[in-house]
């Protein structure tokens, strides 16, 4: 099973840039987008539902341009969920799960927060406090899961440019990275893409503008959040740079998983 994962800043804009003919050429079994920033119901173009896909989205309540998630398919689910049960993801299309008959792929999309609005980094808190919440009820459930999407927070210094610096900025703050390791430690969730690739400078992110892609200034903000029993079955990850649909890249990852 492949799956692929972008936060796509716009589907209008990635749309422009070719992610979906991109898309198709991969092949993938499941695409999950992250901040796909419109109405479900002004995508009228046919670009935006690919022939072989079952497509659902999940819009923001509060406002359909901003946030919003969405999962692509070959094969049809058995169920689809939305939301995890608090404000600050329901009410702003944060989280869509697809359940198949194996194996459940949720997108999620973690606020940005921010260095200097401090009700924008308490809002960024909430949701991560609630997601967490979301994960230890999860790992009760005789099933394996695999989270796909955007954390906005760079786990360990190899994945963050200038990481020094960065400890005082949002997506790299102490507290944040206590808790994306407590996911992957206490809860013993599985970094999917750190199974199979150690290297530093594996970004997933760059600010928008050229600079920074050129020299590689960027993080790794985007995961694919695994079960345990996932472990065993990733065969291959790779990060894709050859074209840029938004400020973040497509992650993709491989399982051993029908």
């Amino acid at each position: 099973m492949k799956v692929i994962s972008l936060n796509v800043n716009g589907i209008r804009q990635a749309a422009d840039r070719g992610f979906f003919e991109w898309m198709v050429r991969q092949d993938p079994d499941v695409v999950c987008l992250q901040d796909i920033q419109a109405d479900e119901r002004t995508l009228n173009d046919s670009v935006f539902f690919p022939p072989g896909y079952n497509t659902y989205f999940f819009d923001s309540m509060e406002n359909p341009e901003q946030a919003g998630v969405a999962i692509y398919c070959k094969t049809m689910p058995k169920a689809i969920m939305t939301g995890m049960g608090f404000p600050e993801c329901d009410f702003e299309g944060r989280f869509i799960q697809a359940d198949f008959d194996k194996v459940s792929i949720g997108a999620f999309l973690t606020p940005h927060g921010s260095n200097h609005e401090v009700t924008l980094q308490e809002h960024k808190y909430r949701f991560m406090e609630g997601f967490k919440n979301h994960l230890i009820k999860t790992r009760r459930k005789r099933r394996e899961f695999i989270f796909c999407g955007t954390a906005n927070v760079a786990r360990s210094p190899i994945d963050v440019s200038s990481w020094f610096v960065n400890q005082r900025n949002s997506g790299f703050l102490p507290e944040e990275r206590k808790w994306i390791n407590e996911i992957f430690n206490e809860l013993e969730y599985i970094d999917a893409f750190r199974q199979v690739n150690k290297q530093d400078k594996q970004y997933t992110w760059w600010p928008d503008y050229e600079r920074a892609w050129k020299l590689d200034e960027g993080g790794r903000l985007d995961y694919q959040i695994a079960t345990p029993g996932i472990k065993n079955l990733i065969q291959g990850g790779s990060i894709y740079k050859g074209q840029r649909f938004s400020d973040h890249a497509p992650l993709i990852m491989e399982y051993n998983i029908d």
